[in-house]
């Protein structure tokens, strides 16, 4: 399973992500900075991603549309990037098992 790491999470969890999503990038990094949403949306369907963010409208779209892509919500409270990284590696065998079931659109990671 590999992310699509939303503006609002740092590029910088790119790199230490690698071994446990292989294939993750930012949005940046795929040249979509300041894209809306929508095309956010498409781009992760279309190059089998899952969005990573903590951004809500990302969870409103799951809910509305389903999967492709699905959405992992990172309901984490204002930290550093490391934390965040830290947290996804931790728990990164629990989201592989959610995020692999067909009937699965959003998991959310508090």
């Amino acid at each position: 399973m590999k992310l699509l790491l939303d503006e609002n999470l740092s590029w910088r969890m790119v790199p230490v992500l690698e071994t446990y999503f292989p294939g993750s990038t930012h949005v940046c990094l795929m040249g979509l900075e300041n894209a809306r949403d929508a095309e956010v949306w498409s781009y992760a369907a279309k190059h089998n991603f899952v969005i990573a963010t903590r951004d809500s409208d990302f969870s409103d779209m799951a809910a509305l549309y389903g999967p492709p892509p699905k959405v992992l919500h990172m309901r984490i409270c204002n930290c550093r990037w490391q934390e965040m990284a830290v947290a996804l590696v931790q728990n990164h065998l629990n989201l592989l098992l959610e995020l692999e079931r067909p009937d699965v659109a959003l998991v959310e990671l508090p």
